[in-house]
């Protein structure tokens, strides 16, 4: 029998055992300021280069006012997977990898797709960073081309 309490199931205690159960833990508070320091970033960006150029030439200005802000980064970052015990290079890159925890995937595409959000949630699991932020400069308006996403 399922019980439920506005919008919520109540499962009987065996199947509920079964369930991984995970608690809220917020972003912490240098992390967020780290991303909105990305994202002030990405809108300097886009206002001096506009869309319509190559996701490579946003990465490398991104990467450049990153920078200047104070905060070291890496591009590019060769991310191994772990598979039967073994590590293997599978050509998986991280765009810009900032203070070492903190992901930005650089896309500069006419539509963002769902695989992108994946990509990008899978590349928080496999490095165990919390914060990823999807950047997608091939937009009108940059803050429609802006999404994070938090482990």
């Amino acid at each position: 029998m399922i019980l439920t309490t506005r919008n919520q199931a109540i499962l009987p205690p065996r199947h509920q055992d079964t369930k991984n159960v995970r608690t809220f833990v917020p972003i912490p508070e240098d992390l967020d300021r780290l991303a909105q320091v990305v994202v002030d970033c990405a809108f300097k960006v886009h206002k001096a280069l506009g869309p319509g150029l190559l996701e490579s030439v946003y990465e490398v200005c991104l990467a450049h006012e990153i920078t200047k802000s104070g905060f070291a980064l890496e591009r590019q970052v060769a991310l191994p997977v772990v598979y039967d015990g073994v590590r293997l290079d599978a050509g998986l890159r991280l765009d810009i990898l900032v203070e070492s925890k903190l992901i930005v995937e650089v896309k500069a595409v006419e539509q963002m797709l769902r695989v992108f959000d994946a990509q990008l949630l899978s590349y928080l699991k496999l490095t165990g960073c919390r914060l990823g932020i999807l950047i997608n400069f091939n937009v009108p308006v940059i803050r429609e081309g802006i999404k994070r996403i938090a482990l």
